[in-house]
């Protein structure tokens, strides 16, 4: 079986996410959606709501599973038997950041690969940190996140 993991914050789930998704499941036996716990971040969404949101969003896709994890990912692949990690990349300077962690992460443990997606045209601009910064000025997203997620992330900007 091949089991592969798309780690990431996911604060909030994009559009660019969720393709990165559904392509990756086409390609593997299971994919491990794994939302990362980073204590060093202060992020917009609690981590059980970001499982959450995948959750509602990958509900079709059999072959998903969505978990929440901290610490090292290489380490977190070994414990869940996966032997390949996908990345998405939107620009040259994600790949030199990425290569550099693909590299590191081949010397810890020679039996996981990454595989490196290119993110489809018309996700290339979009991250969640984009996502963020024009909900917090009340400012339009729904080309940026599926409609559910909307008034989720606009409430944590009125509270």
């Amino acid at each position: 079986m091949r089991r592969a993991i798309y780690p990431g914050s996911f604060d909030p789930v994009t559009y660019g996410h969720l393709d990165m998704i559904v392509r990756s499941a086409k390609i593997v036996d299971e994919l491990i959606v794994a939302v990362l716990i980073n204590s060093a971040k202060n992020p917009l969404f609690s981590i059980e709501e970001r499982v959450s949101m995948l959750e509602e969003m990958t509900k079709d896709i059999p072959n998903v599973k969505i978990q929440s994890f901290e610490g090292l990912l290489i380490e977190y692949a070994r414990e869940k038997e996966a032997n390949l990690i996908i990345r998405g990349l939107r620009a040259v300077t994600d790949f030199e950041y990425e290569l550099q962690i693909a590299q590191t992460n081949r010397i810890v443990n020679s039996q996981v690969d990454t595989l490196f997606l290119a993110t489809s045209l018309e996700y290339a601009y979009l991250s969640s940190t984009i996502v963020r910064e024009v909900a917090s000025y009340g400012g339009d997203i729904s080309h940026f996140v599926p409609g559910p997620l909307i008034e989720r992330i606009y409430a944590k900007y009125k509270q």
